[in-house]
């Protein structure tokens, strides 16, 4: 992909706060963050969250765009660890000063120093995931759901269910209330409803970002409910004058979709735009 990021043109976006925000990144990159859900966006959706990984090019495009611009930060549902572990962002060259933000922010690691920094526990998700098996045995869920532990959060996957939608559907109600009895949110997404502390989202933890570097313009991409929050960030700031560019990695979703500014098919050509970007601001 490297050797023909020069030939490929830049995707022009649909929007003209998108275009505005692409054209302030490319124009003051030095002040401009890029930041960038993981799953469905850096790494393909898979059946077994486990086996995500970053796509092939990913990190390759993110280590050539990295030392161009203000900062890149990956905003992640996952626990930071994970995320960095899945990524394979430690040790490489030109993302010296990665930062992610896991947990929807309530974890950070950075590169600079290979470190975890989180808070203590919510005492809800340890009522939730000593109740949640024997809870979701007693309403008779589908076949093929499946608890995912993840740490600061549980997520219940109806990916593998027979009917994966009705399956989520039937879900969601009962998950809402468990969670609101232990002081919880759920967090729907793409087959999967994440039960999670409140006051956790990937907007504030975008927002307190950019604030804390000084960003002037940024780059926010992802594919799933979850993003919302830091595309309504995005908008905000574009409301108080600073260029914001918004892109979706795939249509799956379709009220992502229709925010964006930019729509790309997956994480491959979310890595092949990142390379451009790269190669435009290298000239």
């Amino acid at each position: 992909m490297g050797s023909h990021a020069h030939d490929t043109p830049m995707p022009v976006p649909a929007t003209a706060a998108g275009r505005e925000g692409l054209e302030a990144l490319l124009r003051a990159p030095r002040r401009s963050v890029v930041a960038l859900d993981f799953d469905g966006t850096l790494a393909d959706i898979v059946p077994d969250p486990d086996q995500a990984r970053a796509h092939p090019d990913a990190v390759p495009a993110l280590a050539a765009l990295a030392p161009q611009v203000l900062a890149v930060a990956v905003v992640t549902g996952r626990p930071a660890g994970v995320a960095v572990r899945h990524g394979g962002f430690a040790g490489v060259p030109g993302l010296e000063h990665l930062v992610v933000l896991g947990h929807y922010g309530a974890e950070r690691w950075d590169a600079v120093s290979g470190l975890v920094h989180a808070p203590a526990e919510h005492p809800g998700v340890a009522a939730v995931r000593a109740e949640l098996p024997g809870f979701l045995e007693s309403i008779g869920a589908w076949r093929g759901t499946w608890i995912e532990e993840k740490g600061r959060a549980l997520a219940v996957h109806t990916r593998r269910a027979e009917d994966p939608e009705a399956a989520f559907e039937a879900l969601r109600e009962p998950l809402a209330e468990l969670a609101a009895r232990h002081g919880l949110v759920v967090e729907p997404g793409r087959a999967v409803l994440e039960l999670r502390p409140p006051g956790m989202d990937k907007g504030v933890a975008l927002t307190e970002y950019l604030e804390e570097v000084g960003a002037e313009a940024v780059l926010y991409a992802g594919d799933d409910l979850g993003d919302l929050a830091a595309y309504a960030a995005v908008e905000k700031r574009r409301a108080e004058g600073l260029p914001g560019l918004l892109v979706c990695s795939s249509s799956e979703v379709p009220e992502l979709a229709s925010r964006a500014d930019l729509v790309l098919p997956g994480p491959a050509e979310v890595a092949a735009f990142l390379a451009t970007l790269a190669a435009a601001l290298r000239g």
